[in-house]
């Protein structure tokens, strides 16, 4: 990461996924990188999406320790114990919805609402994993309702805080990215194994897209390849 200081802190949220080991991986062995922190619900601090207060208190605590200068929410879900993506609208269902919004949306808001404030002022990127198949504009095949809304939503959230953030701290970057497909547990049922690519390539496309990021394009979505998606 070039653009940032020698010495950079950096924060992986969701460090415990495939995407987000990969990030935390990939952080640690930038020379460059002075501190690589990673959140799930297991660490220390523990951050759990579907605890608010847990969000809250993370923050907090490394708030204290000074600012950040790349944060990158890695969390997501495609699936859920009540079911895979819905194919057609008679398999709509109020359970599997919350329980996607809550992870996709509600709590990546949460997060932008007591992280973002610790990006550093000089420089600060943050990041969270959208998916091109939350693009409005992209939309041709139809189905995975819950997922597609989810991200859109959470496409939405993204740009709304990026406008909001720039008035206080103008040189912040606000942006959601799109890994492309991932060889991973997310993506496993839907042939990800074999179509898919390993979470250590993406990471290292979307670092550099992030790298090459100016303020003037916070609150836009990108992909991997640094290609501007469509809302």
């Amino acid at each position: 990461m070039k653009s940032l200081p020698d010495g950079y802190r950096a924060l992986v949220i969701g460090a415990s996924g495939a995407i987000g080991s990969a990030f935390v991986a990939a952080l640690q062995a930038d020379p460059r990188c002075g501190q690589v922190i990673g959140l799930h619900r297991r660490s220390e601090p523990a951050l759990d999406l579907d605890d608010e207060a847990s969000v809250a208190r993370a923050a907090q605590r490394l708030q204290a320790q000074g600012p950040i200068h790349l944060i990158v929410h890695a969390a997501g879900v495609l699936h859920t114990a009540a079911g895979m993506p819905e194919k057609r609208l008679a398999q709509l269902n109020y359970r599997q919805m919350s329980e996607v919004f809550r992870i996709n949306t509600f709590g990546p808001g949460l997060v932008l609402a007591h992280f973002a404030p610790l990006l550093c002022r000089e420089r600060g990127v943050m990041a969270l994993l959208s998916a091109k198949v939350g693009s409005i504009g992209d939309n041709r095949l139809g189905g995975w309702y819950s997922y597609r809304a989810s991200k859109a939503a959470l496409n939405m959230l993204v740009k709304t805080a990026a406008i909001e953030v720039q008035r206080s701290q103008p040189q912040a970057v606000l942006v959601a990215v799109h890994p492309g497909t991932v060889s991973s547990g997310l993506s496993a049922p839907f042939k990800g194994g074999e179509i898919g690519r390993p979470a250590t390539a993406a990471v290292a496309d979307m670092l550099a897209v992030l790298d090459g990021l100016r303020p003037e394009q916070s609150g836009g979505f990108f992909a991997y390849d640094g290609q501007a998606l469509p809302w």
